[in-house]
């Protein structure tokens, strides 16, 4: 790699139909004292610590004893959903993928993030619970799918190892509250702290991802930077509005939320995370519960879509260019990756022109075509163009991604840091199991069960 240079290439972002709209002349632009007079407020609450980071010298100042704690272990099992998770397997995927290849002989990191009994069945056979630790991640302790995997692993290691199991076992969750903490409380289990006011999807440069990235022997102190420093502008201006004004106009993120809105308020429903940066495929998943979890709400949002580069030119991206054209791209690549091998001189005469290249050079070259054939699609599309992409760079990326989400959110006018309709589903699931206090929604239950049976609208198939 070449170049730390990072930058945005708006040339295609206000097109089409955004044409004549830009980050200077947009109607929000009248929103830009109202939302900087709220972040410096809210940064000098401490509500914002995706932002300000004040848990950094705690974690730069607890992990390394951690780091020495798991360092022993051969497997690292996380029991953890969503944001407890996504960020975790992104970071695995990203900079470890020796984990995927062939010939590895560890450490290995597993995470459980569904209701899989298969896969959890087949971890409980396979592993030794002697050279495994398993992380329990779960802010509130009520995560009844965290839970759940929690008691069955709890067991699994007791039968093996009695008492010992404690030694295998950490509680990553909040720091004063919920059922995790007091068990960790207890039974003296080793735990670390989950911020006030992070939501799960806004974590994965706190411990929730930085352990098992720490686990994996990553450079966990370049993500924590790289995030601090997109967004040291913004904290520093915190309770200072004045100051505020300026470092916010200035910054990416409000360009990037300008331009979602806009995209939005013209019929762009849709918005596509293309990674063209083969190890951060998973960054797209990343992204996409951040995005949609934060800004899904009242009928708001637009539908993230994760795509990855060069696979998707050859399924989804027919769609992309020539379907509904509600769809605007974040367009994610760098021009500094690994070539690999050559591919010589002798290739058959047809591809001759592939004579002396090396396997890289196919990847830029359809990089290139993939992004004008989107804009000449009259698909308005933003050039994340990353000058590196160790982890500093993806924890700078990460940063810039979460300040856009919040700021997108205040624009459109909702919350972007609660999730009230995914709360709903857990209290049926609840319900349906039997828990205690969930009575109106047991009748909730019975009520559509029973109408679906007098419907009686169901075909074989």
């Amino acid at each position: 790699m070449t170049s730390s240079l990072h930058f945005l290439d708006w040339s295609q972002a206000f097109a089409h139909r955004l044409t004549g709209v830009s980050r200077e002349k947009s109607p929000l632009r009248g929103q830009l004292a109202g939302t900087a007079a709220r972040l410096a407020d809210e940064l000098d609450k401490g509500f914002l610590p995706c932002l300000s980071m004040p848990f950094k010298k705690n974690l730069e100042r607890d992990l390394p004893a951690f780091e020495q704690r798991v360092k022993p272990f051969k497997h690292m099992l996380v029991l953890g959903i969503g944001g407890s998770a996504l960020g975790a397997r992104a970071l695995q995927k990203a900079f470890f993928p020796e984990q995927d290849r062939p010939g590895h002989c560890g450490p290995w990191l597993w995470i459980a993030d569904n209701i899989d009994a298969d896969t959890l069945a087949v971890w409980m056979e396979a592993l030794s619970p002697r050279e495994t630790v398993v992380v329990v991640i779960s802010k509130s302790g009520g995560t009844i799918e965290t839970m759940a995997q929690y008691f069955l692993l709890r067991r699994w290691l007791r039968q093996t190892l009695g008492e010992q199991w404690k030694h295998h076992v950490i509680l990553i969750t909040d720091e004063k509250s919920g059922e995790l903490r007091a068990e960790a409380s207890a039974l003296n289990l080793p735990s670390l702290p989950v911020p006030d006011f992070l939501g799960g999807r806004y974590s994965v440069l706190s411990a929730v991802g930085l352990l098992p990235a720490a686990f994996l022997g990553l450079n966990w102190r370049g993500l924590l930077q790289g995030a601090a420093e997109i967004n040291s502008p913004l904290a520093k201006a915190a309770g200072r509005p004045e100051a505020m004004f300026s470092a916010l106009e200035e910054h990416p993120a409000w360009g990037m939320a300008v331009w979602a809105n806009e995209l939005l308020s013209r019929g762009y429903s849709e918005l596509i995370f293309f990674s063209y940066i083969p190890l951060w495929n998973f960054f797209g998943a990343w992204f996409s519960q951040l995005w949609a979890e934060s800004l899904g709400k009242e009928g708001k949002g637009s539908m993230p879509v994760p795509a990855v580069g060069v696979t998707d030119q050859h399924s989804v991206n027919q769609m992309f260019l020539d379907g509904q054209r509600n769809k605007g791209c974040l367009f994610i690549s760098c021009p500094h990756l690994d070539k690999g091998p050559s591919f010589g001189q002798e290739v058959p005469e047809k591809w001759a022109y592939l004579a002396g290249r090396q396997f890289g050079d196919l990847l830029l070259a359809e990089s290139l075509g993939t992004r004008m054939a989107l804009t000449r699609s009259q698909v308005p599309l933003l050039h994340v163009c990353m000058g590196s992409t160790d982890e500093a760079a993806a924890g700078r990326l990460m940063g810039l991604c979460m300040a856009t989400t919040l700021l997108s959110g205040w624009l459109l006018g909702i919350n972007p840091v609660d999730q009230p309709a995914v709360e709903l589903g857990k209290r049926l699931a609840n319900a349906r199991l039997g828990a205690p206090g969930y009575a109106r929604e047991e009748q909730e239950l019975r009520d559509f069960l029973a109408a679906g049976e007098a419907a009686g609208d169901r075909q074989e198939f």
